[in-house]
């Protein structure tokens, strides 16, 4: 399908009709980036090379608790919820099974939900918002100055154009032109060569959602879609291959049953792949005007179902940053905070993931019985089981607050009970939200024409500014009022 949804195309700079913000790339991350955007009245264009379409094909099949609650804030969450399978336990492999059942969050599960559906969810927001969907328009070039980005565009026929905008973000993956535009290397290496993908059906059901393990030379994943089909991912140390091998199924049964034990009968695949997974990092996620998100900026393996969890957080840090800053109210460096915030996450995820493929693929036995001694020692001590599920599902993370801040400061908010409701239903305006003690009956007046003010349900003293993307911006102990305006306004929500 080819054409576009709301505005008609432009070419040139300085075009009344150009966007304020150009995103590249129309994965999950990009969708909700540009979809945030445009919730917010900022005019915003999405660029796809391909033709339009949610391919089923996408590997990603895991939402965590951390993005089910962003998802939450946009009003997203009870919809993907009804789609999916909530699971709340998380096996990595023998030995090693956390359970997410005391997980500090309204979500204390993961979902199993196919990225596919999750793009169709955000691909109904953004259109309903009013992005303007460009396909089969492919990035060729870019340039920059101290007021924009020019894009050098190339359509759907071979056209060429260029297109004018205030800022572009780059959300187009692994082989990101947008990365390669401005410069930016991408160092790592392949972690791990030669895994196979297949959509199968399964003459014998599995007992868990996931079925997932590790043995000897080899590992297998097993996965739900709705329609009846399973995405099975493998690997065998003993069949190290280039990508481009053929696959047959008889290759995936054996994978199997050499990690799981059995193949469940496999049959009717519709669709195989070999491919290998990287390790990558951008050293920068900005260069001007230009910024990186998802896999344009990170890629991992795929242990612990990080990889789109961790691009969806991204376009939620710098979404409502952007915005501030197309409206010309961003205080000075917060557009640099999202390399200083963000950054930090994608080294530690990589760290996380590469850490539970490197266990799980030991190959020595003395190696295998540490892994056992290991996996044993953190079931039972509970500081490290916590900090590992808090990395894993993203509730964990918190974001560096100056010195001298309130011990909240840079850290998640969670779902605070409100007396107007909860606290990331009121995040759906997609401001800040300012918390004050029940009894002060403070409305925020003028102070606070940015935020939206509500009120504890309990009798708590703390007066807490929670930013856009569900992170504590602020908090004192019963502040004056003065206070309470001195921390609205140096967040740019006075």
């Amino acid at each position: 399908m080819n054409g576009t949804r709301g505005t008609q195309d432009t070419t040139g700079a300085g075009n009344p009709a150009d966007p304020a913000v150009v995103v590249v790339g129309s994965g999950p991350t990009g969708l909700l980036l540009a979809g945030d955007l445009a919730a917010a009245g900022v005019p915003v264009t999405l660029l796809e090379k391909r033709p339009h379409e949610i391919s089923n094909l996408s590997r990603a099949l895991v939402l965590h608790a951390r993005t089910l609650e962003q998802l939450d804030a946009r009003g997203l969450a009870d919809d993907l919820e009804a789609m999916g399978k909530p699971l709340d336990r998380l096996r990595l492999f023998a030995h090693l099974e956390v359970g997410l059942d005391k997980l500090p969050s309204r979500y204390n599960h993961l979902l199993v939900l196919p990225q596919y559906e999750v793009e169709r969810v955000l691909e109904r927001r953004a259109v309903e918002a009013g992005v303007d969907f460009r396909y089969e328009s492919e990035v060729t070039g870019l340039t920059q100055d101290a007021d924009g980005v020019t894009l050098e565009v190339r359509g759907p026929g071979g056209e060429t154009s260029t297109r004018r905008a205030a800022y572009v973000v780059g959300a187009d993956g692994l082989h990101s032109p947008v990365r390669k535009a401005i410069g930016l290397p991408f160092p790592g290496k392949s972690a791990i060569r030669s895994l196979v993908l297949a959509d199968v059906k399964l003459a014998e059901k599995p007992s868990s959602v996931l079925t997932v393990n590790a043995a000897g030379d080899a590992f297998a994943f097993i996965a739900p879609f709705a329609d009846g089909y399973y995405r099975v991912i493998g690997w065998n140390r003993a069949r190290n291959v280039a990508d481009s091998e053929p696959l047959d199924l008889e290759e995936v049964k054996e994978i199997t049953r050499l990690a799981l034990g059995r193949d469940y009968g496999m049959h009717d695949a519709r669709w195989m792949s070999r491919f290998h997974s990287d390790e990558r990092q951008a050293p920068s996620y900005r260069v001007g005007r230009v910024f990186l998100a998802g896999d344009a900026a990170h890629v991992h393996t795929p242990a612990g179902a990080q990889g789109m969890n961790t691009g969806l957080q991204d376009a939620v840090n710098l979404s409502w940053k952007l915005v501030a800053a197309v409206n010309g109210r961003a205080p000075e460096g917060l557009l640099d905070t999202y390399q200083s915030e963000r950054h930090p996450i994608g080294k530690a995820v990589l760290r996380s993931s590469g850490g539970i493929v490197r266990l799980a693929m030991v190959k020595r036995p003395w190696s295998r019985a540490a892994r056992a001694v290991l996996a044993s020692f953190i079931n039972v001590v509970s500081p490290l089981r916590d900090k590992g599920i808090g990395q894993i599902t993203g509730i964990g993370y918190a974001y560096r607050a100056p010195k001298g801040s309130h011990r909240m400061a840079g850290h998640r908010a969670p779902d605070i009970a409100l007396k107007e409701g909860r606290l990331y239903e009121a995040l759906r305006e997609g401001e800040f939200v300012l918390i004050t003690p029940a009894d002060t009956g403070y409305d925020g007046g003028d102070a606070a024409p940015r935020a939206v003010v509500t009120h504890w349900a309990s009798d708590r003293r703390t007066t807490v500014l929670v930013r856009p993307d569900g992170y504590v911006a602020w908090a004192a102990e019963e502040p004056d009022a003065d206070a309470v305006r001195a921390a609205l306004g140096e967040w740019g929500a006075a």
